[in-house]
Order: C-alpha cells, then structure tokens, then sequence
C-alpha cells in the first residue's frame, strides 16, 4: 500500500474506534442531522396474505433513534365499573416500566371491562389476538400539531391492542378517539396487520382550535406489499371503496377550509398532511427491488402506494431487507472507498489489487463522511440505508390464522443495528420476558439491560468490518436458521395442547421458548464480543 494510503487507512481506523463505540443519541422525534432535510427515523415493511410464501399477513418496524428499548408483555385485565384509563405522555424515554421520570398524566378515557395481553415495546406492537402494529413518524405540517389533543401515538397504539382484535376495528378505535379527544402528536403512519389483512393508517392533528385529527387508512392489497418510511405515501382517496379505504369524518372539507385542497384537483392525502414528494430511498429501494418489472425511478412525482412483488416473500426475505445498506449497488456509499493492496502470488512476485477499505462500511456517521469528502470531495454520495447502528430495537411481526393464537402471530424481535443482530421470537402467547429485557441501555451503559448484550459486539465489529462481518453475519444467518427450523416441531405441540384444552401449557411452551432462545442469542453475542476482542488485541 502506498504511503498516502497508509496514512489515509490509519486516520478511518483511529476515528472508526472513537466513533463507533459511541451511542450516537437523537432527540425524541428531531430531524436527522446528517438527512437532506427530512426526518428519517422509521421504517416499516407490510406483506399481504397472498404476498407472502406461507399465507401469513406481515407487518414490521425499526424503531431508529433514542427510545427506550425496555420491553414487557403486559397481562389482560379487567377492571370494575366507572374505572378510568389514564392517558399518558413521555413514556418513551423511561429507564424501566416503573420510572415515571418526565412522564405526565395527560388525562383519561373510561376503561373497558377487559383488555387482552400485549407486547409492550416503546411503540406497542402484538397482542394475543395475532393484532399487530408497526410505526414510521411522518412529521408532516407542523401547523397541525396541536398539543391540547389528549393522544400521542403510541397511548393509540396500546388502547387498540388491549381492545382490538382485527385491523378494522384497531383504525376505528383509533380514529374515534383521535377526532373525540384530540391527537396531540406530529403526523403518524401506524401499519395495522390481523391473520387475514394489513392497513397503513396515516394520521396527523387538526391545526388550531378544537383539537380533533385528520386521517386515512388504506388496505395493502392482498396479493401486494407496501413500504413507509417516514413520508406520507397516501395518494388519492376513493371514498367509495370503503373496502380499501377507511377516514376520518368530514375530511374533504376540513382539508379545505386548512387551505390544503381546493375542492377541484384529485384528493391526495400526502398533500395535506405532508410537506414533500411521497416517497424517498428507502421506499423506492424497497419497491424497485421486489417489482424491477414496473422500472421505477426517483425522478417519478409518485410510487405506486403498493406493488405486486416478482416473487412471493418468506419473513427471511423481509429480514434481508432490513439489513440493507445497498452494498453492490449505485446507492452503496463505500463504492468509492477502494485501496490498493500488494500481496504474492505463488511464485513470490507481487500482485496489486484494487480492493474496498475493510475498515468501512455503510454504518459510517456523519464526521467520517465528512473526512473523508474533505480529502477528496464527492466520495462519499450519503445515503439513509434501511438498517441503521441508531436503531433502538426492531421487529417483523407474522400473523397466521391457520395456527391457535397461542402461536399464531410472532415477533422477530432484535435490539439494535438490524443488520447485525439476531432475531428472538416473541410469541402472541408468550407471557413473560428475560428480566435483561425490562431495563433500557440508552440512558448508560449497563450490563443488565439486554440490548448491551449485542450492541458491544455490533459496535466493535464495525472498526473494521472486513473482518468483524465474517463472525458477525453468519451467527446472525445461524440464529434465524435455528428459529425456523424449531418452529414448527413447537407450533405442531401447541397445536395439539390447545386441541386438549390445555391453552395455558401451550403459553408456557411458547414463553419457555422465547427465553431459551433469547438467552442462546445473548450468550452468543457475548462471545463474539470476546472473539473481536481477540482479533483486534493487537490492534485495528
């Protein structure tokens, strides 16, 4: 290697271990700094029933940015008569469930006589129903915000699934309340799935004055997927199709009198809520991938708002997608990063090739980025990748109806970079969780919360991710090849148990799974964190 690249290759390395060991923090809901001006927080993958290999409905998110990565699943209830819900905001940033620090009790809705048992995530997501949500912050119009609302999403989120069992009702509940009481938060698409059918729900405030809520739901067709990722992506509304479309009272004519459609021009929701074109990378990587045929491209004024993939999807398939950073493609950002290096052949005469550095990947931050565009400009063309290191936790959610609810829906859950972490199935019917899961890792460093557990390993994998990726990648590929080959033998025995009326052992089986296996993932993290040490102990 030459000097110059020597040098070069021991100034990334230097700021890779600097910088890669740190937990970059985004405020709650903030503009990503390194974004060309919008938000990118979020993303969410939906696949109809007859979009994917086994008939099961999907729906998912990455959860990006600084939210509490604490987890429970909270029990069903019941409750007595003229019991009340409390509404609550700045839940996100809490340490464990019991910390109320800088939460506020907003006000309260009646209670129901019972609720069902959910996964409670930072943005609530499974029920033991097979209900399952996923999350992308649009933000939208700020001047429909209107604080004096009573709901923050996640509070609809988690009525819905101590309430719902179907996507229908869950976008009926939420939509009544929202215009009843007010919603309070910047615009929102929640990604609502049941075992036959997936919606993506958009909605925002009101603007001034009564707070109430502007919203659409539109159903993904069956045999389609869909992608949001913080951009509203509702087009026009066919408020005849009540089949495929579900919205808020009188909507047409609150869009007009806000000044956000003329009464002429094609309703489009993304035009009243948004603030932009409806769709940017990662939609359009996600979409292009799975329908090549439809040739699109990121100059068109829309995307379809759903596509007809080439081939069916596996939940494999979707977890490869949120492990994209489109490496080999025009949008990788290490294209560019090549060295070259002089090895021997076998005769002992040197061999130059042009190789990429091993000590970058698309996980580079903002200060790398820059470094290295200002020693040679136009390098580096940034690129917000589906799989982020800021990413708090994520999960890709199958609901199937042909299984007993004990069963049925499953969470591939995983802490952290989606791109270096394993999934641990969480059932509809698992009742309980590792006590490592109760404890968020954002706020320090602790040993006790389980999301360190991977993020050690991800982090120092990254200083030179050449090497770091060849232990790292296949126990994240061994990992899920466990789980489903496991899978069925389990789904065969809680069959059987909930067939002889013994529904609660096939909880307990599912419960004694998940924790077995997340303890596995846990321990195996641990060790590659030993093993990079060993590789990198003599230096980087």
């Amino acid at each position: 290697m030459k000097p110059s690249l020597r040098f070069f290759s021991a100034v990334l390395t230097v700021l890779l271990l600097n910088l890669s060991l740190i937990v970059y923090s985004q405020p709650e809901k903030e503009i990503d700094p390194d974004g060309p001006g919008y938000a990118e927080n979020c993303t969410s993958i939906m696949v109809g029933r007859l979009a994917s290999t086994d008939g099961s409905v999907m729906t998912s998110h990455t959860c990006d940015g600084r939210y509490r990565t604490w987890l429970e699943v909270v029990p069903a209830m019941t409750f007595e008569r003229d019991t009340v819900h409390p509404v609550y905001w700045g839940t996100m940033q809490t340490e464990e469930a019991w910390d109320m620090t800088n939460v506020t009790r907003k006000g309260e809705i009646p209670e129901v006589k019972s609720t069902y048992a959910y996964l409670n995530t930072a943005y609530p997501c499974l029920n033991e129903k097979q209900l399952a949500i996923g999350e992308t912050t649009i933000y939208g119009k700020r001047e429909l915000i209107n604080q004096d609302g009573l709901f923050l999403i996640e509070e609809l989120e988690r009525i819905a699934l101590q309430r719902c069992t179907t996507a229908r009702q869950a976008i009926a509940l939420i939509g009544s309340l929202a215009e009843e009481f007010g919603y309070g938060d910047m615009a929102e698409c929640i990604t609502i799935a049941d075992p036959r059918e997936v919606w993506q729900l958009e909605i925002a405030g009101s603007g001034p004055g009564k707070p109430s809520s502007l919203w659409v739901a539109q159903r993904i067709p069956d045999d389609h997927i869909g992608v949001a990722a913080n951009i509203p992506r509702i087009s026009e509304v066919n408020f005849n199709d009540p089949d495929h479309f579900m919205t808020s009272k009188d909507l047409r004519k609150k869009a007009k009198d806000l000044g956000y459609w003329d009464g002429k021009e094609t309703f489009k929701f993304y035009r009243v809520i948004g603030t932009g074109k409806p769709y940017a990378i990662r939609e359009f990587f996600v979409l292009n991938t799975l329908a090549p045929e439809l040739k699109l491209t990121m100059e068109m004024e829309e995307l379809p708002f759903s596509v007809k993939p080439v081939k069916k999807l596996s939940v494999s398939d979707v977890m490869a997608l949120f492990r994209e950073t489109y490496e080999g493609t025009p949008y990788d950002m290490t294209r560019n990063l090549m060295v070259k290096v002089t090895r021997r052949d076998e005769t002992g005469n040197p061999v130059t090739d042009t190789v990429k550095s091993p000590i970058v990947s698309n996980w580079m931050n903002n200060d790398l980025r820059t470094l290295i565009n200002e020693l040679k400009p136009g390098t580096v063309d940034r690129q917000r990748t589906i799989a982020i290191a800021g990413c708090s936790y994520s999960h890709v959610i199958q609901c199937r109806e042909w299984l007993p609810e004990e069963v049925g829906a499953v969470a591939w859950f995983s802490f952290d970079n989606p791109g270096q972490s394993p999934r641990i199935p969480i059932f509809s019917g698992t009742m309980a969780l590792p006590e490592s899961f109760r404890i968020c890792g954002q706020h320090r460093y602790r040993d006790d919360a389980a999301i360190w557990s991977f993020r050690e390993a991800n982090r120092l994998s990254t200083v030179n991710w050449e090497r770091g990726r060849k232990l790292i990648e296949p126990a994240v590929a061994g990992m899920e090849q466990k789980a489903l080959a496991e899978l069925p033998a389990l789904e065969e025995r809680v069959k059987k148990l909930v067939s002889d009326g013994k529904n609660a052992e096939a909880k307990k089986a599912v419960t004694e799974y998940t924790n077995a296996f997340a303890h596995g993932a846990m321990s195996r993290w641990q060790e590659i964190k030993k093993e990079l040490w060993q590789m990198f102990g003599r230096g980087f």
